[in-house]
């Protein structure tokens, strides 16, 4: 006969289970994904390596649950910034996202690091794609509706949302790795967004 968990066994279990992503999310923004190894998160956790083992196969399983928990809490950060009520327009809420990403990201230099750019297992480096694309379904989403509300020219909103997420990207990756990011960075690719949107005047925002 299978043994069946308890539901205060399967409570503990995935208490356990919550508290070593807690504590390996907290070593991703401190080391980067290097520094997130079995036993430095057991250790922040306060178990037994084998106990980190019970919940992931290995640190590139591990790995790639961190990356999704935070894939998800940066996700659900910009859509609800682009949501709120004094963005009314379609611009307004396209550069919401990019703004909130990249402060979020200029004030957790080392966790955004290790999302965008550092060297990582391919099963990473394979949810890094999905980051993309999650990103860039917000922005195509925003986009769409300015140009079907005729707020922003006619243009392949998929296309445009693919082409923001990779310059932000790119535009964030050097001042996240020099460590000094200066205080027009957030602005600069605020105009840069614009631009790309065809927005008029947008050197002026």
């Amino acid at each position: 006969m299978p043994y069946r968990r308890t539901p205060a066994v399967q409570a503990r279990l995935d208490a356990q289970r919550a508290a070593i992503v807690e504590a390996g999310l907290r070593l991703l923004a401190e080391h980067g994904h290097a520094g997130c190894t079995m036993a430095a998160v057991a250790g922040r956790a306060g178990v037994a390596t084998g106990s980190v083992y019970r919940h992931f196969a290995g640190k590139a399983e591990l790995s790639v649950e961190l990356f999704r928990t935070v894939v998800g809490r940066e996700v659900a950060a910009v859509s609800e910034a682009a949501a709120r009520p004094s963005h009314r327009t379609a611009a307004e809420r396209v550069v919401a996202v990019i703004e909130t990403f990249a402060s979020r990201a200029l004030k957790a230099p080392r966790l955004a690091y290790a999302l965008l750019a550092e060297p990582v297992d391919p099963a990473v480096d394979a949810e890094r794609l999905v980051f993309r694309r999650a990103f860039r379904d917000v922005f195509a989403e925003r986009i769409a509706a300015g140009v079907r509300s005729g707020e922003l020219p006619p243009q392949d909103a998929v296309l445009t949302a693919s082409a923001l997420v990779g310059a932000g990207a790119e535009a964030l990756t050097g001042p996240l790795t020099a460590g000094s990011p200066g205080p027009g960075t957030v602005p600069a690719l605020v105009t840069f967004t614009l631009r790309a949107l065809g927005v008029p005047d947008a050197e002026h925002a």
